[in-house]
């Protein structure tokens, strides 16, 4: 064979080594696209191409690394909960606000602490209104004195509503009212003390006759052995005159703390505060005491008035309860102490309607004394029919 020339081996080597690299740059892009996911470059940018694959992390572990951030996600709920959830908390108008948008929410997470922010929070804030404040004692004092003013400007004419003529005569009117009216009482009374005009009669009346007159009244069994044993104390112990002492008056037959106060203030004049039926409903409407035992509300209701009012304190309560700060049905609507009393709107609000709850001279009706005073007669009042009249 005859020898080649120095030229003609050195391109073919050229050649040869030239297509040898080609053909690894084609491979290698073809190893770099596959890992990357982009089509492979020309073989002009193969060079470039070829060292950012090299640079690059095997295909292999590409998946490794996302699977460790799926397991680092999964692991580590514990501390990424507090961040949600101070997250949730910060969020405006109360919503929570999620860390990681496409991120599924975890429901229980919001409502928990939202629970635990109530529970854990002073409840009247949270869950309940601010309660009223108390009221001072100097407060209360003021305001139940201002009631009693009030009161005795709408009532100038306030009287004991049982009719008499004498200590002895409101002592067993007083008797008689017990669980009935003042009404039924003094329709009653002038046939009883016309016949027994004083206690010595009354001593030795028969019981069965007695009965008889009293029938109207109710419990006239029982009211007629009060009536007589009084009568028959007076007499005996007494010379036939009521006594002018609590301590005295108590000791007779059928007659409490209440009916002594009742002859004390309007008999003799010395204070006394008459705790019936009507002053109790209205002292704790008006929050005075929330005493319910009699003999402790005269003792709680005195301490805020001066001696010399219980009298007429007493008559301007019970008026005052009589006429419209009824038991079921109070006329708030037209009561003239509504600004000072706790309990408004227990009842009627509307005026109009208020004021058709009104009763006797308040709302245009009788009275219930028969022989009522003239300051009564001369303020509008009318007097009371007698027993069978209406």
């Amino acid at each position: 064979m005859g020898e080649q020339g120095p030229e003609g081996g050195s391109k073919t080597a050229k050649k040869t080594k030239r297509a040898a690299g080609e053909k690894a740059v084609t491979e290698r892009d073809t190893v770099s696209a596959a890992a990357s996911g982009t089509p492979g470059k020309s073989s002009a940018g193969g060079a470039r191409a070829g060292k950012t694959a090299a640079g690059k992390a095997p295909a292999k572990k590409a998946p490794a690394k996302k699977a460790a951030a799926k397991k680092a996600a999964t692991t580590a709920p514990a501390k990424k909960a507090p961040a949600k959830k101070a997250a949730a908390a910060e969020g405006p108008a109360g919503r929570p606000v999620v860390a990681a948008a496409g991120r599924a929410r975890k429901p229980a997470v919001v409502p928990e602490r939202t629970t635990v922010d109530v529970e854990g929070t002073a409840p009247v804030k949270t869950v309940a209104g601010r309660p009223p404040r108390e009221e001072s004692r100097t407060a209360l004092v003021r305001r139940a004195r201002r009631i009693n003013r009030e009161l005795a400007e709408v009532y100038p004419y306030a009287h004991p509503e049982l009719d008499f003529d004498s200590p002895f005569q409101l002592l067993v009117a007083t008797v008689l009212s017990a669980q009935t009216t003042d009404l039924r009482v003094n329709q009653t009374t002038p046939a009883l003390f016309a016949k027994y005009p004083t206690p010595e009669d009354l001593a030795a009346a028969v019981p069965e006759e007695v009965e008889e007159i009293l029938r109207p009244c109710g419990f006239f069994r029982a009211k007629t052995r009060s009536v007589i044993g009084l009568s028959k104390a007076l007499t005996e112990d007494f010379g036939g005159e009521v006594p002018g002492r609590l301590e005295d008056l108590v000791k007779l037959p059928g007659v409490g703390r209440k009916t002594a106060f009742v002859v004390l203030g309007n008999a003799f004049g010395r204070p006394g505060i008459t705790v019936d039926t009507h002053f109790q409903r209205l002292v704790r409407r008006w929050k005075w005491t929330d005493e319910t035992d009699p003999d402790k509300i005269e003792a709680a209701v005195g301490a805020l008035f001066p001696k010399s009012d219980w009298t007429d304190l007493s008559h301007h309560v019970i008026w005052h309860g009589r006429r419209i700060c009824h038991a079921r049905k109070p006329a708030c609507g037209a009561c003239p102490i509504a600004p000072l009393c706790p309990a408004y709107g227990e009842g009627e609000t509307d005026p109009d309607k208020a004021r058709k709850l009104l009763k006797y001279e308040k709302g245009g009706f009788p009275g219930q004394r028969l022989k009522p005073p003239q300051a009564y007669l001369d303020a509008g009042g009318r007097p009371a029919p007698p027993l069978g009249a209406g």
